[in-house]
């Protein structure tokens, strides 16, 4: 079995509520929003990601016989005949990946046969939370350096394979450049970038012998990792290094700093380069970096053309995760709200609308309402994806997901395109929501009625 693809990845309880609702022949459409509560410190908008993997997984879902053979001495008869035959065949509405969103307001709805709708909810989580926490992480990456090359660097420190190859795919969603993981550049056509380890300096007997090995060796791709024993030394072995590869028509390209005070260094090894003739070769940065330190860098002046950025932005290290929530909000026909304290929904299918103000064209507020809502106040922000199991419309390309992102950046209200934390965006619940959960809670509708 393929673990990634497996029905298998899912949590028990799904299972064990499945073979229940079989048994009481609660198979009526349902309806689960996925959203998220409230966001992480220091976050002022998240991005919308993992729509695409979610709905490769829907399409593809069934129950191998190996899978069967192994349930089966877990569940009864009944429960196992009806996974025999397991497809996917609901409706889904979401938000375009790239969708800049808040909390309260759903990325995604699912609509289909209650035992269907509920088995998918924990690999819907797992692959729109995380492709969602990353894309919001490498945003703010983005909004701090907007014209600068960056390069996501966290495979090898990724919490396992598929997070690597989708923190790869997430960060270029977001606006990053590329990635150094060659298996997401194969799989997601994303553009890939690498130089060397300080690996490859050490095993050569002079630091110049081992440029000039890798510049003949990639003569369009000549960057020089200079740091391994004296960052400013290195620079200086670049300088004359150059001279004899321009005679063969190798001309250097940039040169990596990996340690140490980066802008110190990248403010010396800019004058290196400069004095040597190397006026076009750029200073790509990496070691530790973070939203934080790359605004640090840039607000000093330190000359760097590009970041690498890997364990920060792969594992979202100050903010490893959302309070998000896949919960049931209709069935049967009938809305329904889940009242926990702290953890109430809004009930029933709803839209997201986005107001702009007239006068910049920036976002100026949402107003969360019932899709059934006449609502005619700004630009409805969750689509039809999915009918009946089956995509509606081609695939759109990540690179076109990527410049709608890019665009999408231009229209946030400046506070909230800065790493402070800002005032909250304006999300508005209608009246007509807000009357409904009144209703619910007044037990008007059975399922606000307390037993």
């Amino acid at each position: 079995m393929n673990p990634l693809s497996s029905p298998l990845l899912t949590d028990h309880y799904q299972l064990m509520m499945l073979e229940s609702y079989l048994e009481q022949d609660m198979q009526e459409t349902a309806v689960f929003e996925l959203f998220v509560r409230k966001l992480p410190p220091g976050r002022n908008f998240m991005i919308a990601a993992g729509l695409e993997q979610t709905l490769d997984f829907l399409e593809n879902l069934k129950f191998s016989p190996e899978e069967l053979t192994w349930l089966a001495p877990h569940f009864g008869d009944s429960l196992i005949a009806y996974l025999e035959q397991f497809r996917f065949t609901g409706d889904v509405h979401a938000m375009p990946e790239g969708t800049l969103f808040f909390p309260d307001e759903p990325v995604l709805r699912v609509t289909a046969p209650l035992p269907q709708a509920q088995l998918v909810e924990s690999r819907i989580m797992n692959l729109m939370h995380f492709e969602t926490l990353i894309a919001s992480k490498a945003a703010r990456c983005v909004l701090v350096a907007p014209d600068k090359l960056l390069v996501d660097f966290g495979v090898r420190r990724a919490h396992g394979a598929e997070a690597g190859l989708l923190a790869a795919r997430a960060s270029y969603l977001a606006g990053f450049s590329g990635t150094a993981t060659v298996l997401a550049g194969a799989m997601y056509q994303i553009p890939l970038f690498g130089t060397v380890a300080h690996s490859y300096i050490q095993v050569h007997e002079d630091e110049t012998t081992a440029f000039e090995h890798f510049a003949r060796s990639h003569p369009d791709n000549v960057i020089l990792l200079i740091d391994t024993y004296d960052t400013e030394a290195g620079a200086a072995k670049v300088v004359v290094l150059a001279r004899k590869l321009s005679q063969d028509g190798i001309s250097v390209k940039g040169v990596r700093l990996d340690s140490g005070d980066l802008g110190m260094h990248a403010r010396c090894v800019r004058q290196i380069l400069d004095e040597g003739g190397l006026e076009k070769a750029t200073i790509f940065a990496s070691g530790n970096l973070d939203e934080y330190r790359l605004h640090k860098l840039l607000s000093s002046g330190a000359p760097v053309d590009g970041f690498g950025i890997g364990t920060a932005l792969d594992v979202s290290s100050d903010a490893p995760s959302l309070d998000c929530a896949y919960k049931l909000q209709e069935y049967a026909g009938k809305p329904r709200r889940k009242r926990s304290e702290g953890k109430a929904t809004w009930p029933g299918r709803k839209q997201v609308y986005r107001k702009y103000a007239s006068a910049d064209g920036c976002m100026a507020g949402d107003v969360v309402a019932l899709a059934e809502d006449d609502f005619h106040e700004g630009e409805p922000l969750i689509v039809p994806v999915m009918e009946a199991g089956r995509r509606i419309g081609e695939n759109i390309p990540l690179d076109e997901m990527r410049r709608r992102t890019l665009a999408s950046y231009a229209r946030l209200p400046m506070p909230l395109a800065t790493l402070e934390a800002a005032p909250a965006y304006p999300v508005e619940i209608s009246t007509s929501l807000r009357t409904l959960a009144k209703q619910l809670d007044e037990g008007s509708g059975a399922s606000g009625r307390q037993t």
